[in-house]
């Protein structure tokens, strides 16, 4: 009876490993995945695809967030820095001054940040790249001209576009090196500083024009 006992179970545990095995003889162990694990797998790595897209849909809403206030805040800037502005009365001109400072104070309350994900070299390219601009930027008192003429150069080594002048091989080579993400920020800034500095000719050479006028009235009136 005993030994008709261990018959049976040996022939059972042989059964069983005869059943754990696949076509080609492997055994089905703990890592074999069914057709239902596979559905499951499947639906996880569509939910995540699908989680990316709005991810980066999240980032680039962000990165519009942060334009919209770094435009804001220079419009802002030229209002109180315009030509108009001078030529208004005093009072108006305070009053003027306090609601362009509340919308200022507004506008500085929204935090946006999108952090960039950078490796080593990248970081040192961005700070090389920061450099190169800020030393140009730092002179600008000394040579407005020739601020514009570097600053034009920076730019047309970031556009793809012909550009209208010489090219900064150096700094288009850093530029590169950088994340694509500081590649638009650096474009951008460049942008606003080229701006920036057309408005301050504007306003210088409309200034020279207003004394020209002057001094002819006078002249007139002398004669």
């Amino acid at each position: 009876m005993a030994q008709a006992k261990i018959s049976a179970k040996a022939s059972e545990a042989a059964a069983a490993a005869q059943q754990q095995q696949q076509p080609g003889g492997q055994l089905r162990g703990r890592f074999y995945r069914s057709t239902s694990m596979a559905d499951r797998s499947s639906r996880l790595l569509e939910n995540l695809d699908q989680l990316e897209l709005r991810v980066e849909a999240f980032r680039d809403a962000a990165s519009a967030m942060e334009q919209e206030k770094e435009i804001l805040l220079e419009m802002i800037h030229n209002i109180q820095n315009s030509q108009d502005m001078r030529h208004i009365s005093e009072g108006e001109r305070e009053e003027l001054n306090l609601t362009a400072n509340r919308l200022m104070g507004r506008t500085l309350t929204v935090e946006v940040s999108v952090e960039t994900i950078r490796n080593a070299q990248q970081q040192e390219s961005l700070q090389h790249a920061t450099k190169m601009i800020d030393e140009i930027v730092n002179k600008l008192l000394d040579d407005l001209e020739d601020a514009k003429i570097r600053l034009m150069s920076l730019y047309g080594a970031c556009t793809s576009d012909v550009p209208a002048g010489p090219i900064d091989q150096k700094f288009q080579s850093v530029v590169i090196g950088c994340a694509i993400e500081d590649q638009k920020k650096i474009k951008r800034r460049l942008e606003t500083l080229l701006r920036n500095l057309e408005n301050s000719e504007k306003s210088i050479t409309l200034l020279e024009h207003q004394k020209s006028s002057v001094r002819q009235s006078c002249n007139s009136k002398q004669d």
